[in-house]
């Protein structure tokens, strides 16, 4: 079968940071005809029709209404990662246009990656990194030092299938678990971790060392992090968000750790991505920030790629669609 005669799939680009992985591009050339953006857009008329899937990567290409109108044979819209709030499934569904994602290829590496700033913020990493490096450092103090993680208490806001894997990930640090969730976990699961509910997000607030966002973005829970809990929080509470910027009000954040009210934070993602930069987060010692690198590992991209070409195909070929995402 030749490139021409490959059900044509819309793709951001074929390189560049705003691209698809460049490694992944031989594999999907095996299933499908890729046409980027740039090809579509010189030649919408004769392009459009042929184009049954849309494969978003890194957010891209972003889809309106505009885009769906000048593709009139499209059946499904392939997403990596699990965060949905870039797509508006309303208007999707409106065209008769499936979604699915990849929630478990980035679970684990996630996961690990909450852990990486839980540990690093907590014993200083980054500041130690640089003050061992400094050309101006001439002894090291034996007082410089940061916080306790085995044995203390983490609060996960968002018990999905991420938050769960970070408490499987704490309890191997004698951690303390409690966790916020729009419900409770089965007995037997909060058991296996030695998770405790906390039905009031106050009250994980109070009482955690180290809180967690791994909860999606949605209209209910943007600005969930603001003054007003920064300042529930321990004076010597660390937050890390590995969920998405949007969650946590970082004017107030900025203020948080100007002034004492909680010790440091650690993003993995912030909004905008990246920040400007002159933003004053950036000039702070007591945050970590990564760009958003949760699932940036060869392994889950992979994984990611992987199932989102067997969704793909499903749909294409009238099958079931493994990690279809159902509008509520």
């Amino acid at each position: 079968m030749g490139e021409q005669d490959l059900p044509g799939v819309l793709v951001s680009a074929l390189e560049g940071p705003a691209g698809v992985c460049e490694e992944h591009v031989g594999d999907l050339q095996k299933h499908f005809r890729l046409i980027t953006m740039q090809e579509f857009m010189g030649n919408k008329t004769q392009l459009g029709p042929k184009i049954h899937a849309v494969y978003i990567w890194g957010g891209k290409p972003a889809i309106d209404r505009e885009l769906l109108q000048g593709l009139p044979a499209l059946k499904i819209v392939a997403n990596s990662g699990a965060g949905l709030d870039h797509l508006d499934l309303k208007l999707l569904a409106s065209f008769g246009v499936k979604v699915a994602n990849t929630p478990w290829a980035v679970s684990s590496p996630t996961a690990d990656m909450g852990m990486a700033l839980l540990l690093a913020a907590a014993r200083r990493v980054v500041e130690g990194h640089q003050l061992a490096i400094s050309p101006d450092t001439e002894k090291f103090s034996t007082n410089w030092l940061g916080q306790e993680v085995t044995g203390a208490t983490l609060g996960i806001v968002g018990m999905g299938r991420i938050g769960y894997k970070v408490a499987q990930r704490a309890r191997a640090f004698d951690m303390k678990i409690l966790y916020h969730n729009r419900k409770c976990r089965k007995l037997e699961e909060e058991e296996a971790v030695g998770a405790t509910y906390c039905e009031r997000l106050d009250d994980l607030l109070q009482r955690s060392d180290f809180v967690m966002l791994a909860v999606s973005l949605t209209p209910q829970t943007h600005g969930l992090i603001g003054r007003r809990e920064l300042r529930l929080m321990k004076p010597t509470a660390i937050l890390v968000n590995i969920g998405r910027g949007l969650l946590v009000d970082q004017d107030a954040l900025l203020e948080a750790l100007q002034t004492g009210v909680i010790k440091a934070a650690a993003l993995d993602v912030t909004h905008p991505e990246p920040l400007p930069r002159d933003h004053p987060l950036l000039k702070l010692k007591n945050i970590i920030l990564t760009p958003h690198i949760g699932s940036a590992t060869h392994q889950a991209r992979l994984q990611m790629m992987e199932n989102m070409v067997e969704s793909i195909r499903a749909s294409l070929d009238g099958l079931p669609i493994p990690n279809e995402v159902l509008l509520k």
